[in-house]
């Protein structure tokens, strides 16, 4: 049996490595991940009891329309419920996207490093992907409109950018979308953006009012702390959620998470608290960074992109042995680039430690 041609070249996504596995491979006892940008202050205690609450639950199929959590998503943002679509994380909304739109031969644009999933997902459907690298670490909008033609279908804005954690401003977006033809619809992947506290990101969930074309990405992955369960959503024109349904798997969200989610999203106090732990992390490692002198982008979601100024792959080797696990990816064509995730200030003070120790065995060639 032979797969599609189109697809045998793709690589498989690599996550970051368990904990479990590290402890067991180096013979650790204690390993911080600070690889996935996951909360490491867990989630509301809300959603653990909506998840407990929902235990008897399990023999039974989830709502396939998530039809109370819609209407609490739809509530929170001020917008219809036939605007928003939930999947298994909004990993899943980017895969439904590129079923929806694309055909071989289409074209679709993004930055380059950014999330590996949209090339992944547009290459499956045989579509060519547009690349353009960034621009000081961030997406190059103007380059971006430059390459636009009669067959892009979708351009993809990872906004803060993941790898590198920088964003595009309100104004910058709303340029660009102006400037953007109607036929393209554009993707505004906020998977962060509940952690941004600089006052002029882009205010989004209003704009899809203004730009039909326009979709945004939201998760319950990161500050909500739900990763494991997989749950994330898309707001945007009713024409563009209905074409998406249309792709979408039966009861593609589980009971689970549809539970705790609504839980999530009404726990603002603990969204407060982790949003305000994260930019004080985030200041106490600029300043631990600028000590050793090295540069890194700044940072408008929960990690990090530094420069290490050494091999970042040895870098990331000494730390794993040290039982700090970070992302270090070859694929970003970034050789002296380390991303961290933003821990607890426990967490980050070790890993601080850990890097003092790591960027002096690499010079040292140990």
């Amino acid at each position: 049996m032979q797969p599609k041609k189109n697809i045998v070249h793709l690589p498989v996504y690599k996550p970051g490595k368990p904990m479990d596995e590290v402890k067991r491979e180096l013979g650790l006892t204690e390993v911080i991940k600070l690889a996935s940008n996951e909360n490491p202050f867990g989630c509301s205690p809300k959603a653990k009891e909506a998840i407990i609450a929902n235990i008897d639950q399990t023999s039974i199929y989830p709502d396939g329309g998530a039809v109370e959590l819609t209407a609490a998503v739809a509530k929170h943002f001020n917008v219809g419920t036939d605007q928003v679509i939930f999947g298994a994380g909004s990993d899943e909304i980017i895969l439904m996207l590129a079923r929806a739109y694309l055909v071989p031969g289409d074209e679709n644009i993004m930055a380059f490093p950014t999330f590996p999933q949209y090339k992944h997902n547009a290459e499956i459907e045989g579509a060519v992907s547009i690349e353009v690298p960034l621009k000081d670490g961030t997406h190059d909008l103007q380059a971006m409109l430059d390459r636009i033609n009669e067959r892009t279908k979708i351009i993809w804005l990872c906004n803060p950018n993941n790898p590198t954690g920088t964003m595009n401003s309100h104004q910058e977006v709303v340029d660009f979308l102006n400037a953007v033809p109607a036929h393209v619809l554009v993707v505004l992947d906020e998977a962060y953006a509940e952690y941004n506290v600089s006052g002029d990101y882009p205010d989004s969930i209003a704009l899809i009012n203004q730009y039909k074309n326009a979709i945004v990405l939201r998760t319950f992955s990161k500050i909500y702390g739900l990763a494991s369960l997989r749950i994330g959503y898309g707001i945007g024109h009713p024409e563009v959620i209905r074409s998406i349904n249309q792709v979408r798997e039966p009861f593609n969200t589980t009971g689970f998470a549809q539970k705790a989610a609504l839980a999530a999203i009404q726990d603002e106090a603990f969204i407060n608290d982790c949003r305000e732990a994260n930019a004080q992390g985030i200041v106490y490692l600029s300043e631990q960074f600028r000590a050793l002198k090295l540069p890194f982008y700044p940072a408008h979601g929960n990690f990090m992109m530094v420069d290490v100024q050494r091999s970042g792959a040895q870098v990331f080797d000494s730390l794993l042995r040290k039982g700090i696990i970070i992302r270090h990816d070859p694929t970003w064509q970034l050789p002296t680039m380390i991303r961290v995730t933003v821990g607890s200030q426990e967490q980050n003070e070790k890993f601080i430690g850990a890097l003092q120790l790591a960027l002096n065995e690499v010079t040292a060639g140990v």
